[in-house]
């Protein structure tokens, strides 16, 4: 099978309570294991994810932060509410969502939401909703697919913003290259490639950043299909993170690392 990636057509504007897997199997034909890219915008709001910030009870730590962070206290105190652990507070909000992800605001976005006092939550639970898609996907299609709920986060070292995974069901988070040989016959021992945060990055591109409306990509002929337990086993340890060891020390000198 030829590889083909295409962003799906016509998705309306979701809201919360649609069905986005029978929306898609309306615009377009699965095939057997394809991998169907949905940006977490639709999801959350699907869920029911979006909330006023007039609803948020603020504590005086969050007016604390959002005072040295030039930032709405609403805002800061709905990044909080969303984390378990606040690992750089200034100056912006580096945290560890309740699911296990490391990345600036909680990923909650301000941006594609309706309404100028709302904002958007992640997937409570994403890997669960990108669960619930392939099996919704299956009743419809009848076709076995991988589903990846993905987020645009940025990078440390880097400039820019790329698309990452942050759910993911019928796929395994990485492929792991370690203990075979490369052209030369030599042994393999640092090459486990995140396969499902390259997949998200790559339809990102298709779906864009702002008005483009298309925020389903489907990519066909890799044959990637797995019945795997979800994005966790993507995340390094603690006790083997580096950068996160190195960052707790380093700011402990100037502020805490609070759990939440």
């Amino acid at each position: 099978m030829e590889t083909a990636t295409f962003a799906v057509e016509n998705i309306p504007l979701i809201k919360n309570g649609d069905d986005i897997a029978g929306i898609l199997s309306e615009k377009t034909e699965l095939k057997e294991h394809d991998i169907v890219v949905i940006s977490s915008t639709i999801v959350s709001k699907s869920e029911g994810r979006v909330i006023p910030l007039n609803k948020v009870k603020v504590t005086e730590k969050a007016k604390t932060i959002a005072k040295r962070n030039n930032n709405d206290p609403r805002f800061v105190q709905a990044v909080m509410d969303e984390s378990s652990e606040i690992l750089v507070e200034s100056p912006f909000l580096l945290v560890r969502t309740r699911n296990g992800s490391i990345c600036v605001n909680a990923g909650i976005d301000r941006s594609n939401v309706e309404g100028s006092e709302n904002i958007l939550l992640l997937p409570e639970d994403p890997d669960k909703s990108a669960l619930e898609i392939k099996r919704s996907l299956l009743r419809y299609t009848g076709k076995k697919v991988s589903v990846i709920i993905s987020d645009t986060n940025g990078r440390a070292f880097r400039m820019g913003q790329t698309g990452a995974a942050i759910g993911i069901a019928g796929i395994k988070p990485t492929r792991d290259w370690r203990g075979t040989k490369d052209l030369f016959g030599r042994v393999l021992e640092v090459k486990n490639e995140a396969v499902v945060d390259e997949l998200a990055g790559f339809a990102n591109i298709l779906m864009g950043e702002g008005n483009g409306g298309t925020p389903i990509v489907v990519i066909r002929g890799l044959n990637l299909y797995y019945e795997s337990d979800g994005i966790k086993e993507l995340y390094r340890p603690e006790e083997e993170d580096v950068i996160v060891k190195t960052l707790k020390n380093f700011l402990s000198f100037h502020q805490p690392c609070n759990k939440i």
